[in-house]
């Protein structure tokens, strides 16, 4: 499985449907394809530079091993794409707490989707239900808090 990167994603040709947004209940959105669990094959340049893309665009924790041994836990951040794997890094917040990290895209060995994909199912949609059943109990002004991390 190979994900797509950010510019593929916003070239994407499809029909063209015009929508009236004040004729819509629900405006359409899209699905995020779900990587939580995924361990890509870096066999390539172009490989690593996918599932990095793709790690960037996750939004739980990832594990990374280095061809040093060192193993990372946390949340990419930020990512620059250089010429090359070793001009091209990521930034990495630890799940340890720990001091950020720099590591170059020439220097990771593997790479495994690890963490649980915080936003996985929290759509508008299931926010608004929520909402309307508190407001159906009676609640005066509902508020819905976010729910913890973990």
């Amino acid at each position: 499985m190979s994900a797509p990167s950010h510019a593929e994603r916003q070239g994407q040709a499809g029909p063209v449907v015009e929508l009236d947004p004040e004729k819509l209940e629900v405006s359409p959105g899209f699905a995020h394809a779900s990587v939580q669990g995924w361990v890509p094959e870096l066999a390539s340049d172009e490989d690593v530079r996918q599932a990095l893309e793709a790690a960037f665009d996750y939004r739980g924790d990832v594990t990374i091993t280095g061809k040093d041994g060192a193993v990372t836990e946390g949340y990419i951040f930020d990512r620059v794409s250089g010429a090359t794997l070793q001009t091209s890094f990521v930034r990495v917040m630890p799940s340890s707490g720990a001091a950020r990290k720099k590591l170059a895209y020439g220097d990771i060995a593997a790479l495994a989707f690890t963490g649980r994909d915080t936003a996985a199912g929290k759509s508008w949609e299931a926010w608004v239900r929520k909402y309307w059943e508190k407001k159906g109990v009676g609640e005066a002004t509902p508020t819905l808090e976010p729910e913890p991390i973990e």
